[in-house]
């Protein structure tokens, strides 16, 4: 596969370990937006530096945008779910439905609506 193929360049940011936790973790807040604290807390293994690196990266990719006030002390930062962030939720949802009826391993989950998933 050639490095220019669409599939090949989206997969390499997507498959990144955590990225898809963290956009589904953004589609669980209020208004599709969380703060940096918020998504660490969430995701309980990930470090300070891999969860900035990933959140960098899906900003440059248009998934998210940052959002930096500034006016307070701590200074709040928040990212929220672009349109094209929300449209991987389905491809997410996808993944779910694959595997609950593919790997025989999975436990069914009770959660249909992956917003209010526990993980």
């Amino acid at each position: 596969m050639q490095n220019t193929c669409t599939v090949n360049k989206t997969v390499k940011y997507l498959t990144k370990k955590w990225t898809l936790l963290i956009i589904l973790e953004l589609y669980k807040g209020e208004r599709y937006t969380r703060r940096f604290s918020d998504l660490r807390e969430s995701l309980h293994d990930i470090t300070p530096k891999v969860l900035s690196e990933r959140l960098k990266e899906l900003e440059r990719e248009g998934i998210l945008n940052r959002y930096v006030d500034a006016t307070s002390f701590p200074v709040r930062t928040e990212y929220t779910l672009t349109e094209s962030g929300l449209e991987i939720i389905n491809v997410i949802r996808g993944i779910k439905s694959w595997a609950l009826k593919w790997k025989i391993e999975n436990i069914p989950c009770g959660q249909q609506d992956c917003k209010v998933c526990v993980l």
